[in-house]
């Protein structure tokens, strides 16, 4: 027997958009081979079967419109029909009944007793050959298609026919395509080729849903083809009921959405073909949820459903055992037998189950709520009692289950109140952002009140703030901050009211702050160190050295308590990235195993900025990518646009202006009317790096100037800190002098205040910009900065900067030294337009004729110490490195590279292997 490969094949029902069946590439093709062949005068035969809606009567029309040249021969058996015998041959040949001879000969008379019109008896093997003969007959003037469907439902003596016609069509041009629900292992056509037609790939169920449900969302696909388990006819029939998925229904159940009547009617004929005791089997499995064997086989037992009823289920294909666990052949199988049995057979298959389970068994609340009727307390409380044990074992999504259904036989509205509160929570926790507001809306409407806040953990401003309305965020988690009981709510309140306040670009965080010092979470929550974060005002006594180290260690310190870190484009201008980056890091992975999608996005869009400027680039793009993805699933606007101003900044500096537009254009279509200062800001911001990159400074400070103007939009203190040395850079190269001086005068002031890196290497950067007899010592010192080195970019954008300065004053040796380390720190990153800028400035520093590769003995014109700089370098040994070795200084390092840079004709240090095969000097 052929088989496809198995793990769901394409889907076969449904076309995409451009009228091909998804997926069915394999079987289309062994269709065309049979149609081919018979035009060569070879017949053939094929089986195709697979559950019911998996896209076999697609197929058979397929091949059916394929064959336009063919005499075509075609019938669908039905349940009504299976027991009358002949009646599918009836169907089969009443097209072609005229070419029947007379009764005389041996051929028409089986052929008209076959029919039903003639008084003798049926000999199955002469009507077999008398239709073989017709087919054979027809086939001399033209190929004949023979088609038939759901085979499962023809009568015996037709499917005894067609198995002897499909066996020896070979010697004609004669094709035998059938389509069953059954392996043809054990039908009348055992032997013939067959192909087993499953269920879709993700990626076919992708493009019929394409054409099915255009305007269904990325998520929306997902749980559809999750739920249907890839059925083409199933995910036809969810996009038609109703055009989308329903999350909330779906969500409440707990089960797979509902089944279409078409896929219904499939499956209920063979159930209705089962005995009464198999039936039952079948709705208790349903009904039972977790495949269960022990379960199912107690209450099966109960119900006088034994080992026969198992044999009959398991030899019609609806159940199979493995090991204890008992399983329906396709998602969508359990859900038409749980559909189709009828409230009353459900209530009965849920009363049986729930007989058998002991009275503390959690599963046994679940079907003392599916038999109720009217509203009942104790039910409600067991399934509280329920929800608590599953939030305990990190059950989040089934915890939410039982508070809403705890929450509809709840007879008091609070009581209705305080669990649906508590269910939206729970769905929160497990990323189901939708269903969690509606149930939060259901609750406020039915009893308001403190208990809704308390039961939920401040829910309302957990999701005003990630719907990206950070002042109205502000209130709520503030105000529900004194509701809350719990320490650690209380803690993830007020840390995020403090990010919506800073996200707001205004000063609101007195208030939260004075809350957290009130707070202890094994000891006190805010140390000296975490409003200076949020307000900027840092001790005024305080050196920068004992600042960076005081804040580097409350962040190790805090790395058991998350939310008290500040947002990324915080911590990095604090300095503290560094610390802050391994922080997350090690959460990341504790997320994921959690599976807490809310918290997981958030750490992901910090991670990625924090990657994006220590030049892990690769690693930012994943986060960032990964971090939407969550946040779009979850409707959590503020995270997505958070994660797509990371990837807007990464596309800024590789030069991808596209990218760039577009990130910035979706994050300003929501922030700027909502009041989130930052994220306008960090859009501006990634405009002006791409115009200022691109060597385009008068539209790079259009972008960058709305970040210090009072009253903008985009108006936000730590981004025009962040910002300024390219607000600098363009301002200088437009001449205007007093704005470069600003951004001086702010970095410096900050760079005294915390002593970041970052920002002492921007202050030195733009002091060397603005000019003046100090400007060298400013570029030096600005490479010489500790730490400099970990924000790669911006060091290399000093050196090129340098670099420049210096080809400008005709020491072209010096300048291709810092352009050449330039040019290698863009490379590595990805940074092409700089890295186009660099290349250019370092062919404007190379000797008349010495730019090239080098010559056969161009080393031979080094200095011994030169040769021996040069070695070292090729070593990949850093300037300081060789200082050491050499004891000289490494700015000595420097000129003696200079000078072989310009002798050698090379640009980068990579291109010093040369070197290696010169003797080495003595």
């Amino acid at each position: 027997m052929t088989r496809l490969p198995h793990g769901r094949p394409s889907d076969g029902a449904p076309a995409d958009a451009a009228g091909e069946l998804c997926g069915r590439g394999e079987e289309t093709v062994l269709l065309d081979e049979l149609l081919a062949q018979a035009r060569d005068g070879t017949g053939g035969a094929l089986v195709l079967w697979g559950e019911p809606g998996v896209g076999k009567s697609a197929l058979l029309r397929y091949v059916h419109d394929r064959a336009a040249d063919f005499v075509r021969l075609s019938h669908s058996a039905t349940r009504p029909e299976a027991d009358l015998a002949q009646a599918g041959l009836h169907g089969l040949l009443r097209p072609v009944t005229d070419r029947i001879e007379s009764p005389t000969t041996a051929r028409a008379a089986a052929l008209r007793a076959a029919l039903g019109e003639g008084g003798g008896p049926v000999d199955r093997l002469a009507v077999g050959a008398a239709v073989l003969s017709l087919l054979c007959e027809l086939a001399e003037r033209q190929p004949v298609l023979v088609v038939v469907d759901d085979g499962q439902w023809l009568d015996e003596a037709t499917g005894l026919c067609l198995g002897i016609v499909a066996r020896r069509a070979r010697a004609h041009p004669v094709v035998v395509v059938l389509a069953d629900h059954s392996d043809p292992a054990t039908r009348p056509w055992q032997g013939l080729a067959a192909v087993r037609v499953d269920a879709l790939t993700d990626e076919s169920a992708r493009r019929l849903l394409a054409t099915a449900a255009p305007l269904a969302d990325e998520a929306t696909v997902r749980k559809m083809i999750r739920e249907t388990g890839g059925n083409p006819l199933a995910l036809h029939e969810l996009a038609a009921l109703g055009g989308d998925f329903d999350e909330t229904e779906y969500h409440r159940q707990g089960r797979s959405p509902r089944v279409g009547p078409r896929l219904r009617r499939a499956f209920r004929a063979a159930i209705e073909a089962l005995s009464p005791p198999a039936r039952l089997l079948t709705v208790l499995a349903a009904a039972e949820e977790h495949g269960d064997r022990l379960t199912v086989q107690r209450a099966g037992r109960a119900s006088g459903a034994g080992d026969a009823a198992w044999d009959e289920v398991a030899d019609a294909g609806l159940l199979r055992v493995v090991g204890d666990r008992v399983l329906f052949r396709h998602p969508v199988v359990s859900r038409a037998v749980y559909e189709g049995c009828g409230g009353a057979a459900r209530r009965q298959a849920h009363r049986v189950l729930a007989a058998t389970m002991p009275d503390g068994a959690e599963e046994r609340a679940w079907h003392l709520a599916a038999m109720a009727h009217d509203r009942d307390e104790n039910v409600a409380r067991l399934l509280e009692r329920t929800a608590d044990r599953s939030r305990i074992r990190g059950g989040t999504e089934t915890a939410a289950r039982s508070l809403w259904r705890a929450a509809e036989l709840s007879p008091a509205p609070i009581d209705a109140s305080r669990r649906l509160a508590g269910a939206a929570r729970a769905f929160w926790d497990a990323g189901c952002a939708a269903t969690a507001e509606r149930l939060l809306d259901d609750a406020e409407r039915l009893a308001p009140g403190p208990h809704i806040a308390r039961r939920s953990g401040g829910l309302r401003g957990v999701i005003e703030f990630t719907r990206g309305r950070p002042e109205v965020a502000h209130h709520y988690l503030t105000t529900d901050m004194n509701h809350v009981s719990d320490p650690g709510a209380v803690l993830e309140l007020g840390t995020l009211a403090l990010r919506a306040a800073w996200s707001a670009g205004r000063d609101l965080q007195d208030g939260a702050l004075e809350l957290l010092r009130e707070l202890d979470v094994d000891g006190p929550t805010v140390s000296p160190g975490t409003p200076a974060w949020w307000r900027g005002d840092g001790p005024a006594d305080a050196t920068p050295a004992a600042m960076c180290a005081a804040d580097e260690a409350d962040v190790r310190a805090r790395a058991t308590i998350p939310p008290l870190l500040p947002p990324a484009p915080l911590g990095l201008a604090w300095g503290i990235d560094g610390p802050m980056g391994d922080v997350l890091r090690r959460r990341i992975p504790h997320l994921r195993r959690r599976d807490d999608p809310p918290r997981l996005a958030i750490a992901l869009a910090q991670a990625a900025m924090l990657d994006n400027v220590a030049g892990r680039w690769a690693e930012a793009e994943s986060s960032a990518v990964e971090g939407l993805r969550l946040a779009r699933d979850m409707g959590a606007d503020h995270i997505a646009s958070h994660c797509r101003t990371s990837l807007g900044w990464l596309a800024a500096a590789r030069g991808d202006e596209r990218t760039v537009a577009e990130a910035t254009a979706r994050s300003l279509k929501t922030s700027l009317p909502q009041g989130v200062r930052a994220l306008s800001a960090a859009a501006h911001w990634s405009r002006g790096m791409a115009s200022l990159f691109h060597e385009r400074p008068e539209e790079a400070l259009d972008s960058l100037m709305p970040l210090t103007e009072p009253g903008h939009g985009a108006e936000h203190p730590t981004f025009a800190l962040l910002a300024a040395l390219d607000t600098a850079e363009a301002a200088v190269r437009l001449g205007r002098h007093d704005l470069a001086d600003e951004r001086v005068r702010a970095l410096e002031a900050w760079a005294r205040r915390t002593g970041a890196p970052w920002a002492r290497l921007a202050g030195y950067v733009t002091r060397a910009l603005v000019g003046g007899a100090g400007a060298e010592d400013a570029f030096r010192a600005a490479l010489d900065v500790p730490g400099a080195r970990s924000h790669p970019l911006l060091h290399a954008r000093a050196q090129l900067l340098y670099g420049e300065w210096l080809r400008r004053g005709r020491r072209r040796i010096d300048a291709r030294v810092q352009i050449g380390g330039a040019i290698e720190v863009f490379d590595r990153l990805g940074a092409e337009p700089l890295h186009r800028r660099a290349r250019r400035e370092q062919d404007l520093t190379g000797p008349p004729g010495g730019r090239g590769s080098p010559g056969a003995g161009a080393t031979h014109r080094l200095t011994a110490q030169e040769e021996r700089v040069a070695r070292l370098a090729a070593e990949r040994l850093t300037n300081r490195e060789i200082a050491v070795q050499l004891r000289i200084s490494h700015r000595t390092v420097g000129h003696h590279l200079g000078n072989v840079f310009a002798k050698l004709g090379i640009n980068t240090r990579t291109e010093l292997n040369c070197v290696d095969a010169c003797p080495e000097p003595p």
